[in-house]
């Protein structure tokens, strides 16, 4: 009889730890490189080039992504587009050789004489639709309401990025655009790649960032999107079903199958 009783219990657990595990794995894959993190180590960097070196620290709790699932986290690289006042700095990573991801977009128009707007988009292939991040104040608008109630209602204030010191920088006279010059096996000394963690813990880490920089459903950012989109970089081996995003490799009759690509780490430079 207690053996008959320990089945539905094993199966249970089972269940339980099956979950669990799905759990890991975000909603979508792009959910591992954190926007809202993202935006703050820009805003703390001198210049685009510090700000690539930046995100790829592990103590910047930046990125866990890991596309081409050779078991450490990607290196991320970045090169700004500009047409006047509208910049777009693209966020990318390569998957082989040839095969390019773009990961995320910062976009900025300068919209007065000392007045700058930016967002961040996630890219369409890795993160939900309309993935927006921008930073925000949040401030408490007193609204009376009939009789002597009053409510308090937070309201969103649209950040003036002007002061930050990148955006000084690709506003100044001296400024010119920044191409990384890093690629598949070719990294900078200083990079000591990391094995990601798990999803939960990640976005733990990343928790602090998403009280100043809030998501949107808003595309304030259209001129600088402009400059960006005959630019964009799709990866073939990336591909999106439904929330999902899986890396694939295409054989010659067109079918595809799920890969593990593994980095020489013996090339690196």
């Amino acid at each position: 009889m207690k053996l008959i009783k320990s089945v539905p219990a094993l199966l249970l657990l089972v269940g339980l730890n099956t979950f669990a595990q799905e759990q890991e794995d975000p909603e979508n894959v792009g959910d591992n490189f954190s926007l809202e993190a993202t935006l703050e180590v820009f805003k703390q960097a001198s210049n685009l080039e510090e700000f690539e070196q930046k995100l790829n620290e592990e103590s910047q709790n930046t990125n866990n992504l890991d596309l081409n699932q050779d078991g450490e986290v990607d290196y991320i690289s970045v090169e700004s587009l500009k047409d006047g006042d509208n910049h777009s700095i693209v966020l990318f990573t390569y998957l082989d050789e040839n095969e390019r991801q773009d990961i995320a977009v910062i976009e900025i128009e300068k919209t007065g004489d000392e007045e700058a707007v930016l967002q961040i988009l996630g890219d369409e292939d890795l993160y939900a639709s309309h993935t927006i991040v921008e930073p925000v104040d949040v401030s408490e608008q007193t609204e009376s309401g009939s009789g002597p109630a009053i409510q308090n209602a937070p309201t969103r204030i649209v950040v003036n990025v002007w002061t930050w010191k990148p955006i000084r920088f690709i506003f100044s006279p001296s400024y010119r655009i920044w191409i990384s010059p890093y690629r598949w096996h070719v990294y900078p000394k200083w990079w000591k790649p990391w094995r990601p963690i798990k999803h939960h813990v990640f976005y733990t880490r990343c928790a602090p960032h998403r009280v100043v920089y809030h998501r949107t459903t808003i595309h304030r950012v259209v001129k600088a999107h402009k400059v960006y989109t005959p630019h964009r970089k799709s990866s073939t081996l990336v591909v999106k079903n439904g929330r999902k995003t899986t890396v694939v490799h295409k054989n010659k009759k067109g079918n595809v199958k799920a890969v593990k690509v593994k980095r020489n780490s013996g090339k690196r430079k």
